[in-house]
């Protein structure tokens, strides 16, 4: 394979995690690749600004299964630790409630188990049983759906068998799973926002993902030093080291093929490069619409995959210190049902939202001048939806909304102590990074749409063509972003070796 993937050329469009990984393993492989970028940086939504002395990292905060960016490392060769270094970070994460009500999530049993007997006697025995229902749900998906790279139901059903499928307590929704084991309402709320990782409502989304909780205590949550951008750093120097291409500034107009098999890709700057194989970063249903030119009636057949949520999100330099918070932080809305029927149902700007708060000057306190913080603020909203458009003046009444929840649940003046702020909303997201309506994790996991699987990895159209990141599967966030490109580099490997025999 060494020898044949050595005279194939691929071409990766989009230097997202998902194209950065497949880069770095398909060079790994041999192959020669050319890696295609439209903005000034690699990284995609892991992103960085610096601004009045601040550091924002502007996409993902929050860092989980360490193991996998040490396998792709691994696979080129390399320790990951002499690229990168990723902190423990304790708590995982602070919980507020609007009675006054904290509680801190921790790896450490003792201080869990302190925590939750603030709720009542019996909270921590439930959550000991949750737990071990939820360790069963993530020992069978690692086993298979992200170990073997299963792309959809049919390949889970044969991977799986009927029976053994049942083990994913595929007839319940993610809220219904932890109601199971859990009666205190505020750990249904704080088990249930586990969802945040993959931007979906627990009402909706298959009780498969109450894995979440048993990934995050059985890997641990972790920050990297100096920025979560120096991730991507690290990645960037590791791809360059293998002999891949990067092209930054560069935007891909389209991909031209024939009889279904990718041919090139031609540059907006009008150049183009052949490939005998294509990789696509960007999302799925926005590379069909732009990059193939596909159908109607093509693209309308994805719509079971249809976008996550998205945010409203504040990055803010304040003059001053909150030492009430913690490095994670989640601000509860007194209803959570009736939060996520505005977001997921109803397609409206919630009025009393959770807040997810990222504090990192707690663990690296370079973030921003001494005296000073970073507060990164993220609500969820709805993502675009042509049909139902929400103006700019209603996105600045949220955010004014969301502030004065947060003043009043022990923020003090949050607004007077802002110096400087970074804001976007999903017209930005969209237009920065193409993301499919604004979009912020890929595609929702929704029970009855789609089982909680995203879209394939091969395309259905052209033979050459796959795809990674956070619209097919294994999914969204900062590992399973990393993983899809390490897959599809697996299943390249396959399909060529399928042609040769």
């Amino acid at each position: 394979m060494q020898n044949v993937a050595g005279q194939k050329r691929v071409v990766i469009i989009g230097a997202g995690l998902g194209g950065l990984s497949a880069a770095i393993s398909l060079a790994s492989e041999g192959f020669r690749v050319e890696l295609i970028e439209k903005n000034d940086k690699v990284g995609g939504k892991l992103n960085v600004l610096s601004k009045d002395g601040f550091t924002f990292d502007l996409g993902p905060s929050i860092l989980t299964m360490p193991e996998i960016f040490d396998a792709l490392f691994t696979r080129a060769g390399r320790k990951r630790s002499d690229y990168v270094t990723f902190e423990a970070v304790q708590p995982h994460w602070r919980n507020f409630f609007e009675d006054g009500t904290v509680v801190d999530l921790s790896p450490d049993a003792q201080i869990q188990k302190q925590e939750f007997d603030k709720l009542g006697q019996h909270v921590y025995g439930e959550f000991i049983e949750f737990m071990a229902y939820a360790q069963k749900l993530s020992d069978e998906t690692q086993a298979g759906y992200f170990e073997k790279g299963i792309d959809g139901v049919w390949e889970l059903l044969k991977f799986y068998g009927l029976k053994r499928s049942l083990h994913f307590d595929i007839f319940s929704t993610m809220d219904q799973g932890v109601r199971r084991f859990v009666h205190d309402p505020k750990l249904i709320d704080i088990l249930n926002y586990f969802i945040k990782y993959v931007g979906a409502s627990p009402y909706d989304a298959p009780a498969l993902m109450n894995l979440l909780p048993a990934i995050q205590y059985q890997y641990g949550l972790w920050y990297v030093r100096g920025g979560m951008y120096a991730l991507a750093q690290a990645l960037e120097k590791l791809a360059i080291e293998l002999g891949v291409t990067i092209h930054v500034n560069t935007e891909v107009e389209r991909i031209e093929h024939n009889h279904h098999i990718a041919k090139s890709v031609k540059l907006k700057n009008g150049e183009t490069i052949s490939a005998d194989i294509v990789v696509s970063n960007m999302e799925v249903i926005p590379a069909m619409k732009s990059l193939l030119q596909s159908t109607e009636s093509d693209i309308k057949k994805m719509r079971r995959f249809k976008p996550s949520c998205s945010g409203i999100v504040m990055h803010l330099g304040v003059d001053c210190v909150y030492p009430q918070l913690a490095h994670h932080n989640f601000f509860y809305s007194k209803n959570s049902r009736a939060h996520f029927t505005s977001v997921f149902k109803k397609g409206d700007l919630s009025e009393d939202p959770t807040i997810y708060l990222v504090a990192p000057c707690k663990t690296d306190v370079n973030q921003a001048p001494s005296g000073c913080e970073v507060i990164k603020i993220l609500p969820h909203i709805p993502c675009l939806n042509p049909d139902k458009p929400i103006r700019d003046d209603e996105y600045y009444a949220m955010r004014e909304r969301v502030l004065i929840k947060l003043e009043r649940m022990g923020l003090t003046d949050l607004r007077e102590h802002i110096v400087t702020e970074e804001y976007w909303t999903p017209n930005d997201i969209q237009a920065k990074y193409y993301s499919n309506q604004g979009s912020i994790y890929g595609v929702e996991a929704n029970r009855l749409v789609n089982l909680g699987f995203k879209a394939p990895q091969r395309s259905e159209t052209l033979s050459n063509l796959y795809f990674v990141g956070g619209s097919v599967n294994p999914g969204g966030g900062m590992p399973m972003v990393t993983l899809s490109g390490q897959l599809v580099c697996d299943k390249i490997l396959q399909d060529l070796k399928k042609r040769e025999n």
